[in-house]
């Protein structure tokens, strides 16, 4: 009978195209019934056409044991096809095999070096930790076979075997360990690729193969063996240290003389991850090793650059001074075509910053952010000169196909680099920043220049610095002056809050308003705090920027109270009066946050508006007999005491301010808080039982009348409804009050009712002002569509700002000719607080008891600053009943309460003396009985 063979098989899926999954059907239905035969050489034919279509996606799992029959066929063309089914189909969960043992045994002791050959490859493709047991020892034997193919390919299946069953190496390393001294090369590289393997999991086992792998290393030629041994000697050299010193020699030669590329690197990458580049004779070894790596970052090959990037970046930690003299080479190399050598190239910059090359570096990685264009005209700002690139950047992009995008071109790539910058000056809290005012502009310059994600990193760090670093906060606050007066940077923001970067306007606001003593003109600042463009910024900006105003406002009235004349009253009313109508818009914002903050402001200048129209300049005050002004004359002073020359409630704002200083928070404050005792952080604050009654209570509109275990009535309701609050007492004991006497249906039904009320309840919540819901949608990290764009359009220099004899000269556009590398001219010596504030009953692990001062838990008093802004007032504060203003806060003194004793009579009918308060007082602490 004619049957068909694989052949036959591809030609019938080539012919049968249109109706392939037919015809593969019957061939299935035909190689069943072919596999159930007696004739060996019909079912092997039938076994390989199964091994074909299980490569195209269908099972052949039902025929494992039809595969072991032809895998134990003695001739070697069948069992050949059997062995390969097997590794095609069998899994390590397939039954069959555990019948298989016997047959590999037999097959890996055969005298037929084909059998053996074919039954090697099949192990290591089908070893499970049961086979690997039994026939390790076996495996091992063949490492003495005479053939050296057999000798190879048994190597290699010991590391299959090893890796599932790791105990075969112990009674196997003497074999391979000789091996390595093979007369054939490919045992010889079969056993080092197998080290290299076994040796990443622990090195520490391999260091018996020190001695031949060292022969190995200084009588090869052949540079992939010197390779896989010069890894090998990476992982070995940490646990014996004395190998450091053995392979010096062979390993500078190698660097000196090989003319590979890839047994250079290796060279290098040994030296670094094994410690041979330390001590007097490491330094020459570093210094060769960079000497070469400097020359690939010119090559052409852009392979060369890279693994030249990558290895430097490992050397920089050690000799971070032989990578400096290459600085200019690696710079370029961030303005390569290739965004993989960009980004290794700044991995490199950032690990070989420090203190003195921090500003150089930095501005020349501002310079790919802004690249400047010959061709433009010179006189341009920063955002005309960017418009106009982008427009020649497309008008190229029309006319040549295919087009070279810049590399700074790219978004992600200029978020990066912006990062990559932020964290390189930031790193270990500002160690490499010795100028702090050049900072502050590197940061604005990013500001205008980068993209949202680093918005947030921009407003964290400006403020960061403003708390602590004293002597910049004046430098600060002029540049937050020019960008909350920037419209351009505000319209940019407003326009498109994904491209541009609200965060720096909410850094500015708030450093103008912490530091508002700094300002140098106050009046001007608070109409670009509360103008009606800042309306349409995010809610979090515009409650800033109203707080901040109040600061700004506060301070500068306090100052007038030293310099009062009779001629700024009209002035004072007219921007007390701005202010008002400004906070007026902001009343009514949607925003529940917004609202409140400018309501509450509004009332307080409303009370300095009373004040303001109340006062009477002194020179019209009629003078009493006794010297003192009328009484009527204010409404402030309703007691009669001496009336100040100025009004009173310029000092009204101001003390709600500044009673303290704003310090730095310790980075392990947090950490160093002691938990109290008995606080339980995941126990619920309000048991669910109490939550559960609370909402029975509102929704019981609907029940009359429910008697308690005493019988009393209690009437509850949603609202006019008296509660009686002694049942609050216990979860437990009220649970089990309402439960008693009912069925299972009754409670199911009043825990129906109990969702149904609180949904009621949490809709009627939904626009109550004085119930905070946080409502607004969770942006994801990596949320690219809400990355705002700055508009650069007409943005102005900020080339003017400050006294230039006090402060530099600020840049705002980032081309290289504008941007500062330099210090300022006059030197300021900068001194940031590191330290930071701890809790005054924190236990820190780190610092000794007694290290840190002892601090208010709010923070300094503002008296205990070199200088104040107001001297204290040397009049009485106010007192005001119900609305008006607090005076300030103190620290109240400990009360001592006292339980007075009453008189008992004694039996003589006098009366017992009793003790003086205080020693009662003493009494009951002690427990004493009088």
């Amino acid at each position: 009978m004619w049957e068909r063979n694989l052949q036959d098989l591809v030609r019938g899926l080539r012919a049968n195209k249109g109706d392939q999954s037919r015809f593969i059907a019957e061939a299935i239905d035909e190689i069943r019934r072919e596999v159930r035969g007696d004739d060996m050489e019909l079912k092997a034919a039938a076994v390989l056409k199964l091994t074909y279509l299980e490569m195209l996606g269908y099972d052949m799992s039902w025929a494992s044991f039809h595969v072991v029959e032809v895998m134990s066929s003695p001739r070697f063309h069948l069992k050949s096809m059997g062995y390969l089914a097997a590794t095609q189909s069998f899994e390590q969960d397939t039954d069959v095999l555990m019948l298989t043992t016997n047959l590999l045994k037999k097959d890996i002791t055969s005298a037929k070096p084909l059998d053996v050959s074919v039954s090697l490859n099949g192990l290591s493709h089908i070893v499970t930790p049961d086979l690997a047991r039994d026939l390790s020892r076996d495996l091992v034997t063949l490492l003495s076979h005479s053939h050296p193919s057999i000798r190879k390919r048994a190597v290699l299946a010991l590391y299959k075997v090893v890796i599932k069953y790791p105990e075969a190496l112990q009674y196997g390393i003497e074999k391979l360990k000789e091996r390595l001294e093979d007369p054939d090369p490919g045992v010889v590289g079969a056993v080092v690729n197998i080290l290299c393997e076994l040796a990443r999991h622990n090195a520490k086992d391999f260091l018996v193969f020190a001695p031949p792998l060292f022969h190995i290393l200084t009588t090869s030629s052949n540079n992939w063996m010197l390779i896989k041994v010069i890894k090998l000697f990476g992982l070995l050299t940490p646990y014996e240290p004395r190998l450091i010193k053995k392979l010096h020699p062979p390993i500078v030669d190698l660097i000196s003389t090989t003319p590979a590329v890839s047994l250079l690197y290796e060279c290098v990458h040994t030296c670094i991850i094994g410690g041979m580049l330390q001590g007097s004779s490491g330094f020459s070894l570093a210094q060769t090793c960079v000497t070469k790596l400097a020359a690939f970052l010119e090559d052409s090959d852009q392979n060369l650059k890279y693994i030249s990037l990558l290895a430097l970046a490992k050397i920089v930690p050690t000799h971070p001074h032989l990578i400096a003299e290459y600085e200019s080479r690696i710079l370029s190399s961030v303005d390569d075509q290739d965004i993989s050598i960009r980004m290794r190239a700044l991995d490199l910059l950032s690990a070989m910053v420090n203190q003195n090359n921090l500003q150089s570096i930095v501005q020349q990685l501002l310079q790919h952010l802004v690249k400047p264009d010959s061709s433009l005209n010179t006189t341009q700002t920063a955002a005309q000169s960017l418009t106009t690139a982008a427009a020649s950047t497309s008008a190229d992009r029309s006319l040549t196909t295919p087009s070279v995008v810049s590399p700074s071109s790219s978004t992600a790539y200029r978020t990066t680099l912006a990062n990559r910058i932020l964290s390189m000056c930031a790193a270990d809290l500002y160690a490499n920043v010795s100028d702090f005012q050049w900072y502050v502009s590197v940061l604005v310059d990013l500001a205008y220049v980068a993209r949202a994600p680093v918005g947030a990193v921009i407003r964290d760090q400006l403020v960061d610095i403003a708390v602590r670093v004293r002597e910049v906060r004046r430098y600060a606050v002029q540049v937050s002056m020019r960008i909350l007066e920037d419209s351009a940077f505000i319209s940019g923001a407003k326009e498109d809050p994904k491209e541009g970067c609200e965060e720096v306007l909410w850094a500015a606001g708030w450093i103008c308003g912490e530091y508002s003593s700094e300002l140098s003109d106050t009046r001007r600042i608070i109409p670009s705090l509360l103008s009606p463009d800042v309306s349409q910024l995010s809610s979090e900006t515009v409650s800033v920027y109203i707080q901040s105003a109040a600061k700004i406002f506060g301070t500068w009235a306090a100052g007038l109270t030293e310099r009062w004349d009779e001629d700024d009253l009209p002035e004072l009313k007219k921007v007390v009066g701005s202010t008002i109508d400004y906070l007026r818009a902001f009343s009514s914002n949607p925003n529940f946050e917004v609202q409140e903050r400018a309501t509450n402001i509004m009332q307080l200048f409303n009370f300095i508006r009373a004040d303001l129209n109340a006062y009477k300049p002194r020179s019209r005050i009629p003078e009493q007999s006794n010297g003192f002004a009328d009484a009527s004359t204010s409404a402030f002073d309703p007691v009669g005491t001496t009336d100040p020359s100025f009004p009173k409630s310029l000092l009204l704002l101001d003390p709600l301010f500044t009673p303290y200083t704003l310090n730095p928070v310790a980075p392990e404050a947090q950490s160093s808080v002691p938990v109290p005792e008995g606080l339980d952080l995941d126990a619920w604050i309000v048991p669910e039982a109490n939550i559960a009654l609370r909402h029975e209570k509102e929704k019981s509109t609907e029940k009359k009348k429910k008697k308690d275990k005493k019988g009393k009535a209690k009437e509850t309701g949603l609202t006019g409804e008296r509660v009686d609050r002694s049942a609050a007492r216990s979860s437990k004991t009220r649970t089990n009050a309402f439960e008693v006497g009912r069925t299972q249906e009754e409670v199911q039904a009043e825990q129906e009712e109990i969702a149904k009320a609180k949904a009621r309840r949490m809709e009627m919540l939904k626009d109550d002002p004085y119930y905070i819901i946080d409502d607004r949608p969770k942006v994801q990290p990596d949320d690219v569509d809400s990355i705002p764009v700055v508009r650069l359009d007409d943005m102005p220099a900020l080339n003017s700002m400050g006294s230039p004899k006090a402060t530099p000269p600020l840049s705002m556009t980032p081309p290289p000719q504008n941007l500062r590398s330099a210090s300022p001219a006059i030197p300021v010596s900068f001194t940031i607080n590191r330290a930071g504030e701890m809790p005054p009953n924190a236990i820190s692990p780190k610092l000794p008891s007694g290290s840190l001062p002892k601090q208010s838990p709010l923070g300094t008093p503002r008296s205990s600053t070199p200088s104040r802004l107001v001297p204290p007032s040397p009049y009485p504060t106010y007192e005001v009943d119900e609305g008006g203003v607090l005076p300030r806060a103190t620290t109240p003194e400990m009360i001592k309460v006292t339980r007075t004793k009453k008189k008992k009579s004694t039996t003589d009918g006098s009366s017992k003396k009793k003790k003086p308060k205080d020693t009662a007082a003493v009494d009951q602490v002690n427990g004493n009985k009088s």
